[in-house]
């Protein structure tokens, strides 16, 4: 089997030729040099794959300045609050790009290897440490037009005047897969007259030149950074997008690929606790294929198609298509696994459902959402047209209407959640849907786009006086979910990796089998109603076998002797039963 610097070379040369590769290769051996040099505890202790995440871990995903208190830096306010509230339940925290930046909230950075002094320094992002894992964001698909590298580009002064990828303006590009309806150029005055330039996401996010190797080791330089600042988990952003072609699509590249795979190559030599995990918002066939053959791309995949299935699933109230698609979802080893999340900083894409729910059905989410006081953002096609590329609304108004409020509204919320806490894979939960936010209108109005509906920011006092009111909604959202994790870290059988069988019992429930890993702990049966009504099932008593099942959420108790149990189910109901 080869090592990871022989991978390393095997990687370079397919990316850059012979030539160049021989070239590029001893200054990526120093560099990888320098940190093994600087941090041998990185590999002091090498956890098998299957240890690195286990089913006590858990995940929130927030803005670094997401909870804001007078006098105080944000970041150093989250990591005091954040400890002693989430943990144990929830031990990870993925922090947004929390770097100087200059639009987008935080993904057109400015400077990579800072932090933005309006938010703290680097020694409060180290606070969260030892109670708290770490994940960061590496935004290297695009850099800031306000960055070092771009100013000094437009200065062409070297090696930045490669850095960036000028196209004639009058070039055929319709063949380039667009997740916007902005330009894919835009034009800027340098030094040497005005250049064009290619700008994937906003003219003020310009994407890098990986066809420049310089790019190359520079960013390798940025991951490493983040290892050295705690990060244990590092997001690639936008990913997808990173190799350009002219005449191709210019995603899912196979340099973009051979690009991750060094990327673990680098951490599986210098780091190789540290995992990866691709954010690509793609159809679901197109997204795993950054796991690679299991072993050599990245650990995680973020779960795109979940959080619009789910939220469809409670729309018709039927969990027939999330049934069948979750039968399907498997990983291609042990050492991989899904990121399985409903809401995130952006909205909910609807690119991933588009091979499982019909343009009906994409068309109904989008006018529950817009009905629901949510937007909708679009991306272009080839042909000039439009289509739906997100929807732009927090995961608790999507599923509830805010013009007619329920006393299900909270229970309907909590079982979509356990939908995502059970299945395989590590779970993740939004800050706003962590604490049951509604949709911001005045963030739309303010910031002038629609992802601000979902980005409200709290001011500490006012958000702690909510979350301290127990009628309130924000306490009984975080109550629930709460819950949810705390029963959930107990159980061997929802390890990341323990296998799960989606069982068809009724159309109104989903339900699956977690199996543990070890052959001994007990398996966990899973029902969860997706109607306002109740409903009864009748479930094979051999998925557990006979004996006295136990919902652990419930405490409530059955004698299971027969061929099958009947099992009752209030409306939303939640029900993890073992034996």
């Amino acid at each position: 089997m080869a090592t990871p610097r022989e991978r390393m070379q095997e990687r370079l040369r397919f990316i850059y030729g012979e030539e160049t590769a021989r070239t590029v290769w001893p200054r990526l051996a120093a560099l990888l040099d320098a940190y093994r040099a600087r941090h041998p505890e990185w590999r002091a202790k090498v956890l098998p794959p299957e240890e690195r995440l286990t089913e006590r871990d858990a995940l929130v995903i927030t803005y670094a300045d997401q909870i804001q208190r007078e006098g105080e830096p944000p970041l150093r306010t989250l990591s005091r609050l954040f400890p002693d509230l989430l943990t144990p339940e929830i031990n990870w925290v993925h922090l947004l790009p929390f770097y100087p930046y200059s639009s987008d909230d935080g993904f057109s950075v400015i400077d990579y290897k800072a932090v933005n002094l309006e938010f703290g320094t680097w020694e409060d992002v180290a606070r969260f440490r030892p109670r708290m894992r770490l994940m960061f964001d590496a935004v290297i698909n695009h850099i800031s037009s306000q960055s070092a590298w771009f100013q000094a580009f437009l200065r062409g002064e070297p090696p930045y005047r490669d850095f960036f990828i000028v196209v004639d303006p009058h070039t055929d590009l319709s063949q380039v897969v667009r997740p916007r309806t902005t330009p894919l150029l835009t034009p800027f005055q340098t030094v040497d007259g005005v250049k064009y330039v290619w700008t994937t996401f906003s003219a003020d996010q310009i994407d890098l030149n990986y066809a420049n190797p310089e790019v190359l080791l520079a960013v390798l330089d940025v991951l490493l950074f983040y290892v050295e600042q705690g990060a244990e988990l590092i997001r690639l952003d936008a990913i997808a997008f990173l190799w350009k072609e002219i005449g191709t699509p210019c995603i899912h590249h196979p340099k973009t690929h051979a690009i991750v795979k060094l990327f673990r190559d680098v951490l599986d030599e210098v780091a190789p606790n540290v995992m990866l995990i691709t954010e690509t918002n793609v159809p679901h066939a197109e997204n795993i294929s950054y796991f690679g053959n299991g072993y050599d791309e990245a650990q995680l995949v973020y779960n795109f198609a979940l959080p619009p299935l789910v939220l469809h699933t409670f729309a018709v109230q039927s969990a027939a298509q999330l049934s069948a698609w979750a039968a399907t979802l498997q990983t291609p080893s042990p050492a991989t696994t899904f990121f399985n999340f409903l809401a995130s900083h952006d909205g909910i894409g609807v690119r991933p459902v588009e091979s499982i729910l019909s343009l009906d059905e994409i068309d109904a989410l989008v006018e529950r959402t817009l009905a629901h006081g949510g937007r909708v953002s679009y991306r272009a096609l080839p042909n000039g047209g439009q289509s739906p590329y997100e929807l732009n609304v927090t995961y608790f108004d999507a599923l509830n209407d805010p013009a007619h409020p329920s006393p299900l509204d909270v229970p309907r919320f909590l079982a979509a959640h356990a939908i995502m806490l059970s299945l395989a894979g590590i779970p993740a939960i939004y800050v706003h849907s962590l604490f049951g936010s509604r949709n911001c209108q005045r963030c739309v109005e303010e910031r002038g786009y629609n992802r601000a509906i979902n980005r409200e920011k709290f001011e500490y006092e006012h958000f702690m006086r909510a979350l301290n009111d127990p009628r309130g909604l924000r306490r009984q959202v975080f109550d629930g979910l709460h819950r949810l994790l705390a029963v959930r870290r107990t159980l061997p059988a929802f390890h990341p990796t323990a296998a799960q069988e989606v069982v068809m019992l009724d159309e109104s429930v989903f339900a699956l089998v977690r199996h543990p890993r070890d052959g001994v702990s007990a398996p966990v049966l899973v029902l969860v109603n997706v109607t306002p009504a109740p409903c009864g099932v009748d479930v094979p008593v051999s998925l557990l076998g006979a004996g006295l099942w136990r919902d652990l959420l419930s405490e409530a108790s059955v004698l299971a002797d027969g061929i099958t149990q009947t099992v009752e189910l209030t409306p939303y109901a939640v029900q993890w039963w073992t034996v």
